[in-house]
């Protein structure tokens, strides 16, 4: 498994103010969204494209094009829908599908309650989007799902990760014949023992939406 913390001061800059415990929920949605935006540029690095020549008002030209079948999003609810705007940005020819996942506040494993996703992922490239790579229960759930339904290229986006997230993570999927990526803004610290990451920052589905 690859993992890539962008290092840029823009994202600095960006984490930063959606750490604060004073910056409410308008301001944080539009700087997860510009967030995003920033981390999708790397993460899409290794998209997949195809050679194409077009014609130029003075002459052809050699470019590429993005390959098929399509690119798929996948935000895991309801957190990941606040990072979906900030992807599409970039893909905005990519499918997005759906999970509804919750992690268990007694087990910390994940639950899947809604699925809306195609049944035959054969040949996808696959970009899972959810806040916090905590204890990475949910995120392995997530990309355990895609694998089976055949997507051979998962990279996930998160604005945040924990050691212990990745930990589980390169162990689930450190084979090479199931290539995961992860892409973050940063690597924090730990977990505690409420399995939230810190310093963190906070809950990113109640400081995006309210609290529930």
């Amino acid at each position: 498994m690859r993992t890539l913390v962008v290092d840029h001061p823009l994202v600095a800059h960006k984490l930063t103010v959606l750490r604060d415990v004073q910056t409410d929920s308008p301001t944080f949605r539009r700087l997860a969204d510009e967030l995003v935006t920033l981390l999708a540029y790397e993460a899409t690095r290794d998209v997949r494209v195809t050679d194409v020549t077009v014609q130029t008002p003075l002459a052809p030209a050699h470019g590429v094009r993005l390959a098929r079948p399509a690119p798929l999003v996948v935000p895991i609810l309801r957190a990941g829908l606040g990072m979906l705007d900030g992807m599409t940005r970039l893909l905005p020819t990519a499918e997005v599908g759906f999970l509804g996942m919750i992690r268990d506040e007694g087990t910390l494993t994940a639950q899947t309650y809604a699925t809306r996703l195609p049944e035959d992922l054969s040949g996808r490239q696959c970009y899972v989007v959810d806040p916090m790579l905590a204890t990475g229960g949910t995120l392995a759930a997530a990309i355990e799902l895609l694998f089976e339904r055949g997507a051979d290229d998962v990279t996930a986006l998160c604005l945040l990760a924990a050691p212990e997230g990745l930990a589980l993570l390169d162990k689930t999927f450190g084979e090479p014949a199931r290539p995961v990526r992860v892409v973050t803004a940063a690597l924090d610290e730990r977990l505690n023992e409420n399995g939230y990451i810190v310093p963190g920052l906070g809950d990113a589905g109640d400081r995006l939406y309210g609290v529930v």
